[in-house]
């Protein structure tokens, strides 16, 4: 090859990258729900005819790409290339073939170009409601969670599928919002299968494969270049979280080879009765992407570049869980996937890994009206009409090698906060405090980030119920390199009295939930970070006078200056004990 073909191929994978960028753009214009509009829980990706993810968007979720990265393939033995038309879309949202849970819709459509397919796009969006209980953990299985939608047809050659759309409306609570996120889903694969076939002409080829080879290829090649800077060996880490009802282990050797990580979860916990199992499909796709986080991070995301990391794990065990178990509220688990691979490596190359997070999201799932008050003494003018909204919050991040870890930021699911007056829109409920959790974050030479509190309620001070899903209640996140650990978290209402950290409840009347997220881990010796900066954490109110002197060892001058004597001889003393 030339370097002019070489230079032109590049061109053409950087434009594919935009494609799929602008797809899940559009997405967040076009979907009703605010989950994908504004939080862009979503995935967004182009496939060649072999149903291989060519190239992802940067915006999305990695339970979500990967997943989609595994389900492609899925389609295309149900329905036979030969036999899919110009207009025809596809959708599921089987939990084991797509991305985990009955939430998450995936609409795959082929891309025509002078008559025949020469790819797909796909894109895979989070829905607050499915119908079922509603997402959280309680289900005892995946039937009582929702609506259970097939590999199907969506349209053919244009035509909606009326029956299915129907179905849809009948089984879920929020009918118009439902439909129109799924109609924008087809819309935007539409626009971006228009946009490849503009490419291509653009550049003159035919179709994808000889393209999507050569990035597969190329891709690939990298990956097992950055795998072999690595030390050869089995390294292994274990996680225990708080789980439903009791601890959950979570155990992972990950052997670097010479062409491979290879990754098998033997020894972890048995799935559990409740709906916190994870599928394989969401297990290696968040074990590739805590891989990837270290190894070859700028290496585009595709199917190339995801071939050298293999995940194993024992059939019936909580991270591969089988059909019919409930799996509503598998990114409990499976967003903690990313430490415990981040554990292994740390044994491996221990200068490059931060310490551990918050790691799961804390979605407040709420739900008001009639049925929530039903027995209860609530007058019926409070009561209200029936709503259902979600939004999303983040604990802080572990603290980084080079860096403080980041405060209350979505790692690993990179999924947006909602703002305050958009859930506010959306249901009639207020979002009565969310501010940085002080003192919540561990210290270090590089502090954890820190948590958050966030109070809401109803408007008219009705009860209404919530989804817990939450972790990290019990257990914290653990320090690195001498780092302390970070802070957990606290379910409560605003007057002190605990919830449960899992399972649906009930805030009764004129009282708000109180969700107190955990504080990120820190990384290295604390006596190591710079005086100035443990004052300057003190002078915003990140951490406590006292937490100065007792965590880092900064003694504090009346106007808050740094008593330089007295902090050196603390430091000193503290290094001899």
């Amino acid at each position: 090859m030339s370097m002019h073909d070489d230079i032109r191929r590049q061109l053409m994978w950087s434009r594919l990258i935009a494609v799929v960028e602008e797809q899940a753009r559009m997405l967040m214009l076009t979907a009703f729900s605010a989950t994908v509009r504004e939080a862009g829980d979503l995935s967004a990706g182009v496939f060649d005819l072999r149903g291989r993810m060519v190239a992802q968007a940067i915006t999305g979720t990695p339970g979500h790409v990967n997943s989609m990265a595994e389900a492609v393939p899925h389609f295309l033995a149900e329905f036979p290339l030969a036999e899919m038309r110009d207009g025809d879309h596809f959708i599921t949202n089987d939990p084991w073939i797509a991305s985990g849970h009955l939430h998450d819709i995936t609409v795959v459509s082929p891309v025509f170009r002078a008559g025949r397919p020469i790819g797909f796009f796909a894109c895979t969006c989070h829905q607050v409601d499915i119908g079922g209980m509603g997402q959280g953990p309680d289900g005892r299985s995946v039937f009582e969670e929702g609506l259970y939608i097939p590999p199907m047809h969506l349209a053919r050659a244009g035509a909606p599928n009326g029956d299915l759309l129907r179905m849809i409306r009948a089984n879920v609570r929020q009918p118009r919002m439902v439909e129109g996120d799924v109609l924008s889903y087809v819309t935007t694969n539409e626009a971006a299968g228009r946009r490849l076939v503009k490419m291509l002409d653009e550049f003159g080829e035919d179709g994808l494969e000889t393209l999507a080879d050569w990035i597969f290829a190329r891709s690939k090649n990298a990956m097992i270049a950055e795998i072999r800077k690595l030390p050869a060996g089995t390294y292994e880490n274990e996680f225990v979280l708080d789980g439903y009802d009791r601890p959950v282990k979570l155990r992972a050797a990950l052997t670097i080879g010479d062409d491979a990580i290879t990754v098998d979860y033997a020894g972890s916990d048995p799935a559990s009765p409740h709906g916190i199992n994870v599928v394989l499909n969401y297990c290696k796709a968040y074990s590739a992407f805590g891989v990837r986080c270290v190894v070859g991070p700028r290496i585009p995301n595709n199917a190339g570049s995801l071939a050298p990391i293999v995940v194993r794990a024992p059939e019936g065990s909580i991270v591969n869980v089988k059909h019919p178990w409930p799996v509503s509220a598998r990114h409990v688990i499976g967003q903690f996937l990313p430490d415990v691979m981040l554990g292994c490596l740390a044994k491996a190359i221990p200068e490059r890994i931060p310490a551990e997070g918050a790691a799961c999201l804390w979605g407040a799932q709420l739900r008001g009206g009639p049925s929530v008050a039903a027995g209860a003494p609530t007058q019926s003018n409070r009561i209200g009409e029936p709503f259902e909204v979600m939004f999303f919050n983040s604990g802080g991040s572990g603290g980084r090698p080079f860096a403080d870890g980041m405060n209350a930021t979505a790692f690993p699911s990179g999924v947006r906060a909602l703002p305050a007056e958009v859930v506010e829109t959306a249901a009639p409920i207020v979002i009565w405090k969310k501010e940085l959790r002080a003192d919540s974050a561990g210290a270090g030479r590089y502090r954890g980030g820190l948590g958050q509190t966030v109070e809401v309620g109803t408007v008219d001070g009705a009860p209404f119920a919530f989804f817990a899903m939450f972790d990290r209640v019990k257990s914290k996140p653990r320090g690195r390199r001498g780092g302390a650990d970070g802070t957990s978290g606290k379910v409560e209402t605003a007057a002190g009295k605990s919830f449960r950290a899992m399972g649906l409840q009930t805030v009764p009347a004129d009282e708000r939930l109180r969700l107190s997220l955990p504080g990120g881990a820190g990384w290295g010796d604390p006596l190591a970070r710079p005086p100035a900066r443990v004052a300057a954490d003190v002078s915003d109110g990140l951490i406590a006078r006292e937490a100065a002197e007792r965590d880092y060892g900064v003694v504090l001058a009346a106007d808050g200056a740094v008593d330089e004597a007295a902090t050196v001889n603390l430091r000193a003393r503290r290094r001899q004990a």
